[in-house]
């Protein structure tokens, strides 16, 4: 466990953001949007705007269609607030909508992947040698554009947003398991790409 740990804050060094530990909005604005108040739902916005921005160019890689997809986001999400139980939180909740219409657009469903975690995940490279490969951080940039969206925006949501392995799951639509797996392919590819880029250094 401790291991396993240690490994997540190495990758967490290396992707991370500002969207990690940010708060949410207070449950009277919440109520309040919900209720169709513009200008709660606006503080909304301005709470998460440029957490879910990053989180859509990483997937989309374009600033034009990163644009598109949080005008869809934010529609979607006025429409739907009225509905919204409080199961997740508001921003797990705003990452699945902004993932699901990045998906949408790129026209890649997520692919069928085991749901079961089989063990695998303690099989994958100790992301603390992938930290020893990594000299500048443009090299990860590009070895995390590299990857196929879903197991790209697994690594986001754990390692730079801090989402545990559930929230990850509920963001994404797949099962705890699913997210430990996915993060274990990330890190074999994301390590190979980086391996390749010293050998030719």
């Amino acid at each position: 466990m401790g291991e396993r740990q240690s490994a997540q804050e190495g990758v967490g060094a290396l992707v991370s953001g500002d969207g990690a530990g940010l708060g949410e909005v207070s449950p009277s604005t919440l109520r309040a949007a919900a209720a169709g108040r513009h200008e709660a739902f606006e503080a909304i916005v301005r709470e998460y705007d440029e957490r879910l921005r990053a989180f859509a160019f990483t997937l989309m890689r374009d600033r034009n269609a990163m644009d598109d997809v949080l005008q869809d986001v934010y529609v979607k999400a006025y429409r739907a607030l009225p509905g919204f139980r409080g199961d997740s939180r508001l921003s797990t909740w705003l990452l699945r909508i902004t993932y699901t219409t990045c998906m949408s657009r790129l026209r890649l469903p997520p692919p069928e992947l085991p749901l079961v975690d089989d063990g695998t995940a303690d099989e994958a490279p100790s992301p603390e040698e992938l930290v020893d490969l990594v000299h500048r951080r443009g090299q990860l940039a590009e070895a995390l554009a590299a990857l196929p969206p879903d197991l790209r925006a697994c690594v986001l949501l754990v390692h730079r947003e801090g989402l545990s392995y559930r929230e990850a799951g509920d963001v994404l639509g797949v099962r705890p398991g699913t997210v430990g797996w996915r993060l274990s392919a990330a890190r074999r590819r994301l390590r190979e790409a980086l391996e390749e880029v010293r050998t030719y250094a």
